[in-house]
């Protein structure tokens, strides 16, 4: 990255002037390579050197997902948005008015309806962009509610975890939203509503213990890391040596944990042939 920041980017701006500006690029975390904002952004934030699959922006994903991009938001609320009235380095309510700002959203979740090859859905997008995506007490609400809309509704549910677990700021509160959605996933299927769960990276603590790994069918992006505590902490307690890519996708396929990785280019197609298949609307 070097070569490029002090070389190539002085002699741009030498000719040009000083209107380029400083994000044309985005270095590629597995392999390195920089990109250019557009090309990436062309090819659905997948790396077109090494086919690493980078965040993706929730937008996005709705606008790639969902027919013509048309997805109706399902408003939920919390009455507790500082229970333990936290303060770390800094006030929960300090860290949530910036998350807030920067992902302009009111939380983690983003919890809608629309159509995805037809077939009417409700999904649940988890924003790693607001404070790495975690479930606190509103997340467990926007779920509950996306929930109860698709029992109501006959829609099927589809959830689209990335999150780094519960929310700490909340303590128990946080924690009580795992069996809480769990609730929520076995009150789906007694309505025998299908219930789907696209892991992408990472997809960890207790959003992976409780309705993350609870679907009826289990898709992942590739390379996306799914666990429950991540493999330099578990190195640190054992104090051994885990195996290549252990807790990524490609492993937890080979030992049964997900039924299928997809690349990001082909969910949509993927997502709507076995939602059509659930809900018999293969002709």
């Amino acid at each position: 990255m070097n070569w490029l920041t002090n070389f190539v980017r002085p002699k741009i701006r030498a000719l040009v002037g000083n209107s380029v500006p400083d994000n044309l690029w985005e270095k590629c975390p597995n392999c390195e390579q920089m990109i250019f904002h557009k090309e990436l952004s062309l090819n659905l934030r997948v790396c077109p050197h090494c086919d690493h699959h980078l965040k993706i922006a929730v937008a996005d994903r709705i606008r790639t997902l969902f027919d013509d991009g048309e997805f109706t938001r399902i408003k939920y609320k919390s009455n507790l948005r500082d229970p333990l009235k936290f303060k770390d380095s800094k006030r929960y309510t300090d860290r949530l008015r910036s998350a807030t700002e920067t992902a302009a959203e009111v939380d983690a979740l983003i919890v809608g309806h629309g159509r995805i090859g037809g077939n009417n859905v409700v999904a649940a997008f988890f924003d790693f962009s607001f404070m790495g995506g975690s479930m606190g007490v509103a997340v467990g609400e926007g779920f509950i509610a996306g929930a109860a809309f698709a029992v109501s509704n006959g829609h099927s549910f589809l959830a689209i975890p990335c999150s780094g677990g519960a929310r700490m700021q909340e303590g128990i509160f946080s924690l009580m939203q795992m069996p809480r959605t769990v609730a929520a996933v076995n009150g789906l299927r007694e309505a025998k509503v299908p219930y789907l769960v696209l892991l992408t990276d990472p997809t960890t603590g207790g959003v992976s213990a409780s309705f993350a790994m609870l679907g009826d069918v289990h898709i992942a992006e590739p390379g996306a890391l799914v666990a429950f505590t991540g493999p330099r902490v578990i190195e640190d307690t054992i104090h051994e040596k885990l195996p290549d890519g252990f807790q990524k996708s490609e492993y937890l396929l080979r030992h049964g944990m997900v039924d299928m990785i997809v690349h990001r280019k082909n969910l949509k197609e993927i997502i709507a042939k076995i939602l059509s298949l659930l809900t018999h609307r293969l002709r």
